[in-house]
């Protein structure tokens, strides 16, 4: 019983890092959406926003959860996955054409929709993490995105003070990839009869080590290319 309430809680600890990790440019929709509005009306704007994004990316989650139940999904899944991490390390996001709301319904309406089309990387991870329990999915999201929304400043102010930060949320969407390729019931008989645990320890480790890399090696790249235009 004690090993189950401490896999559950570290479960549920992934979820809410990632879920923050990657809703960053969320909660900067949010604040723009709301900025137009009246002070009275900004903070009702948010928190009825983020209330309707909360329950559309908990439907949004739980029915990805089902669909990775279809056979080889999850291991495209946990291919996206890893673009998505890399993505994380080597992308500059910019949300500042985000329409800006003329009233509180506006803002709900802005809010949700952007939501919705920026959430597919959130809820992907999230899902690889729940590991089919709907419960997780509830609780994990249910924490992490009001601190999202009332916390964007402070997460934006930890990541830019500590950049590893990001890194260390890459390697764990990695290893989260790994973990998901490893559960593909299609891949389970070339895995030689080695144990669950020691699959899932290895392909996670390996998708770590890629994500890490990878994202380096782009940047790095990136780096050398705007050198060598400026020069």
């Amino acid at each position: 019983m004690d090993g189950e309430v401490s896999t559950f809680m570290i479960q549920l600890l992934q979820i809410i890092w990632i879920n923050i990790l990657l809703s960053g440019d969320n909660a900067v929709v949010i604040a723009l959406a709301c900025r137009g509005l009246p002070p009275k009306s900004r903070t009702v704007g948010i928190i009825a926003g983020a209330g309707v994004a909360i329950v559309l990316r908990i439907i949004f989650t739980l029915l990805v959860v089902s669909l990775l139940a279809i056979p080889w999904l999850r291991l495209g899944g946990s291919l996206l996955l890893l673009w998505i991490a890399v993505k994380l390390l080597t992308d500059e996001t910019d949300e500042t054409n985000v329409a800006e709301a003329g009233n509180i319904w506006q803002a709900v309406r802005i809010v949700a929709i952007a939501d919705m089309v920026m959430s597919l990387d959130n809820v992907l991870a999230i899902a690889a993490v729940a590991k089919d329990s709907n419960l997780l999915v509830i609780i994990g999201l249910g924490i992490s995105i009001p601190l999202i929304v009332f916390g964007a400043q402070l997460v934006i102010t930890m990541i830019e003070k500590f950049p590893w930060l990001v890194w260390v949320g890459g390697a764990l969407l990695g290893f989260v990839a790994g973990e998901l390729i490893a559960s593909e019931p299609g891949l389970q008989p070339y895995f030689g009869g080695l144990s669950e645990h020691t699959v899932e320890l290895s392909l996670g480790a390996i998708g770590a080590v890629l994500v890490v890399a990878l994202g380096a090696f782009l940047r790095k790249r990136g780096g050398s290319d705007e050198a060598g235009n400026l020069a």
